[in-house]
């Protein structure tokens, strides 16, 4: 269907979903006709605000939904039998959690806020049904699965072969990219995990990690006062970080 035509719009303008929102990934690069439109927001809920330490679902729980995060941000994890957590990753704005669970039909992992966080449900069976009418949202779920593998390839490469330093910088990296995609500052955020979940993630120690903020600090890479974090030399955190900057440009 043509763009001149007035029946389409850009799915930008749906009520439930803003510039900001964590649907945005999910729903800009589409364009449907107003009732498809329709059918999407009324799939989708704004549950109420997980406060920190909520869960938004456990470990084992039946899959019913994905989650669009539009604010906050959340950590899942495994738990052993005797409760040794294991942290999977750290989902931010406009991220999805949940899709993992879609082969197994029940959460492989839980995923808990680290502070006060909005999140919209979406329904899979009801989004599966709404994606055979609509071809370019199943599409976008399969770019989005698709950068999830890539990502979780990417960390066994830091696991397996990158050194503590380079580890927390890649990391630190990941975070500021992922908040300059979702046009927010890339220098200067709020880091919500904890120094305990940034070394569980890593398969570091916690004192490691401590030690390496201080080093980073000293060495005039960034500054960090609790979770308050800035920037001040981007490059020197990319060569930390084993990457080349004349290769990999970054945008202030």
């Amino acid at each position: 269907m043509s763009a001149s035509n007035p029946k389409v719009i850009s799915l930008s303008n749906i009520k439930t979903a803003c510039e900001s929102c964590s649907l945005h990934q999910l729903c800009l690069p589409l364009e449907l006709a107003h009732d498809d439109i329709e059918a999407l927001d009324r799939i989708i809920k704004q549950r109420k605000p997980l406060h920190r330490g909520d869960y938004l679902f456990q470990m084992g729980d039946p899959f019913r939904a994905i989650y669009a995060v539009r604010s906050g941000s959340i950590k899942t994890f495994t738990s052993s039998g005797n409760g040794d957590e294991q942290v999977t990753g750290f989902h931010l704005p406009s991220e999805i959690v949940g899709l993992d669970a879609i082969t197994s039909h029940r959460h492989p992992c839980s995923a808990r806020a680290l502070e006060t966080t909005s999140v919209c449900e979406i329904p899979f069976d009801q989004l599966e049904a709404l994606g055979n009418r609509i071809p370019g949202l199943q599409r976008q779920l399969l770019r989005i699965m698709s950068r999830e593998i890539l990502e979780d390839q990417n960390m066994m490469i830091w696991l397996g072969k990158k050194s503590a330093e380079e580890r927390l910088a890649a990391l630190l990296l990941r975070i500021s990219q992922r908040f300059q995609e979702r046009k927010f500052s890339a220098l200067e955020f709020n880091l919500s995990m904890s120094r305990t979940d940034i070394a569980n993630y890593l398969g570091l120690a916690v004192e490691t990690v401590s030690r390496l903020f201080s080093r980073f600090q000293q060495e005039g890479l960034l500054n960090v006062d609790r979770k308050h974090l800035i920037i001040h030399d981007l490059d020197g955190l990319q060569r930390m970080a084993g990457i080349d900057p004349a290769r990999h440009p970054r945008s202030s």
